[in-house]
């Protein structure tokens, strides 16, 4: 026997979503029909990207009494827009676009996009994706910043370690670090026209002095004034980033100054360093509740940006897609895709 329930369709009223692109952006808004209950109207705007076109897509937008706007990441390009809906005090949202292409029944034109989005946005059938408030973004764009300084230096010391090994200079295999103070002084003499293996080898300090005889043989090479000139260049790039590192970690000093108690716990736990925290707070925040389970944080966390390239790991030819998490009451569990030629999850 078929018998009434109580349940009532959750729709937002008055939604926006946006399909953002490089020069434009698509605005799809549906508000409720004033006299027709359950019907809808519906309005399709193209924006150029271009800062005053946008304030001007928010006062629109603000007439029609919109509550909230869903836009997909797509690349760098939702960060103008959500920022201003954000500032305008928007209730914004921003969607994972794998998410959005596994409901059925999506449209294949372009044109329809920002239309399909609101339409599941009103009746709720998306989630938004962890964006972090205003200051915890600034502090990630330091501590990301810094990591990709960090990789540019060691890029460039992984050149002066090759171009020594084009000059026939076996120093990396006797001197642990080269870009110490022996081993610059070493290289700095190299670059100055010093060739005599005997007197590169006397610039050695402390426990490499114990050395002497093997870093002579070490120097016994072919440094012409072509590798000079390019070591010379090489040393220039690594203390011109080293001082740019110096000016970041100033800043971030400043910027987590705030956040000195949590960085303090974190910093308890066996082989998280200080930087470490910065990168964790700058990730993640402070607010767990954006977080349904520790599980949602421990993927957020693992497959961060910041995070990954704080551990020096690179995508590559065998780099792993994340697994997904389940929503519902399968939150936390990992969802596992499989390949065609194997049946083994991943």
């Amino acid at each position: 026997m078929l018998e009434e329930t109580q349940d009532t369709e959750e729709i937002i009223e008055r939604v926006a979503a946006l399909d953002i692109g490089k020069a434009e952006v698509v605005c799809c808004t549906r508000v409720p029909r004033e006299g027709s209950p359950g019907r809808r109207m519906q309005e399709v705007v193209t924006y150029p990207t271009m800062t005053r076109s946008l304030l001007g897509m928010c006062d629109h937008l603000r007439c029609l009494g919109v509550t909230r706007v869903v836009m997909e990441a797509t690349s760098d390009y939702w960060r103008p827009a959500f920022y201003l809906l954000e500032a305008a005090g928007f209730e914004v949202w921003l969607v994972n676009a794998r998410d959005v292409k596994h409901l059925p029944g999506r449209p294949k034109t372009d044109k329809l996009d920002a239309v399909w989005l609101a339409k599941i946005a009103e009746r709720q059938m998306i989630r938004p994706s962890f964006v972090p408030p205003r200051e915890i973004r600034a502090l990630r764009d330091l501590t990301r910043y810094r990591t990709d300084l960090v990789a540019a230096r060691t890029s460039e010391k992984q050149r002066v370690e090759k171009l020594l090994e084009d000059a026939q200079i076996k120093v990396t295999a006797v001197a642990t670090d080269i870009f110490g103070p022996s081993g610059r002084d070493m290289l700095a003499a190299l670059i100055a026209g010093e060739r005599d293996p005997k007197v590169l080898a006397q610039y050695a300090r402390r426990r490499l002095r114990a050395k002497l005889a093997e870093l002579e043989e070490a120097f016994t090479g072919h440094f012409t004034g072509h590798h000079a000139l390019l070591l010379a260049r090489m040393f220039g790039r690594i203390d011109a980033i080293n001082t740019d590192i110096a000016a970041i970690d100033a800043r971030i000093g400043a910027e987590v100054a705030p956040y000195a108690e949590a960085i303090a716990r974190l910093s308890e736990i066996p082989g998280i360093s200080p930087i470490a925290a910065h990168v964790i707070i700058a990730e993640i925040g402070l607010d767990m509740t954006r977080f349904p389970t520790a599980a949602h944080l421990a993927s957020w966390a693992k497959f961060a940006p910041g995070v990954k390239e704080s551990r020096g790991e690179e995508e590559g030819p065998g780099h792993h897609r994340p697994r997904q998490l389940l929503p519902g009451p399968r939150a936390g569990q990992l969802c596992h895709r499989r390949r065609k030629d194997r049946h083994l999850p991943r």
